[in-house]
């Protein structure tokens, strides 16, 4: 028979492991990372050098990549700059077409025993920068002030 672990040893070994888990939940592994690293050259080469649809116009940019711990799935983040929100929209449309053809040359890339699921969304934090950048200068321009023009006419001394 084994001998049991006192409860104060076995509480200790808990909180450890506890600890470990918590630390280690937000931020990915080496493995992810590398991962993470090989899908976002692949879909941006995919996306820009592959594909011939008509339909994806403006500049496509892959802005993040989370891969999930277990390596099967990772969600894709694109920043689309097209001249209106339409054929954003359409640009956006016709990658999630090609999803499959970009899953294929993502397989053929690495070397892991899976290929991760990919799910595409659009990345808006670039737009919202752009916006906020824009309304801090119309700010800018209506609350500037106009130029003091006292140092130039003669002021008034009183005796």
């Amino acid at each position: 028979m084994k001998p049991m672990k006192s409860s104060r040893s076995q509480e200790r070994s808990n909180v450890q492991l506890l600890t470990g888990l918590i630390m280690t939940a937000g931020q990915p592994s080496r493995r992810q990372e590398k991962v993470s690293r090989v899908i976002r050259e692949s879909v941006s080469d995919t996306i820009a050098n592959r594909l011939n649809d008509p339909r994806i116009q403006g500049l496509v940019s892959v802005t993040e990549v989370d891969v999930s711990p277990d390596l099967k799935n990772a969600d894709v983040g694109l920043s689309i700059l097209a001249a209106d929100e339409r054929r954003q929209e359409q640009t956006f449309r016709a990658i999630q077409h090609a999803a499959r053809h970009i899953q294929a040359r993502l397989g053929r890339s690495l070397t892991s025993k899976f290929c991760p699921k990919l799910r595409f969304h659009l990345d808006t934090k670039l737009h919202k920068t752009l916006e906020t950048l824009r309304l801090i200068d119309a700010a800018a321009r209506e609350y500037k002030r106009p130029e003091d023009t006292s140092d130039d006419e003669p002021s008034e001394e009183h005796d």
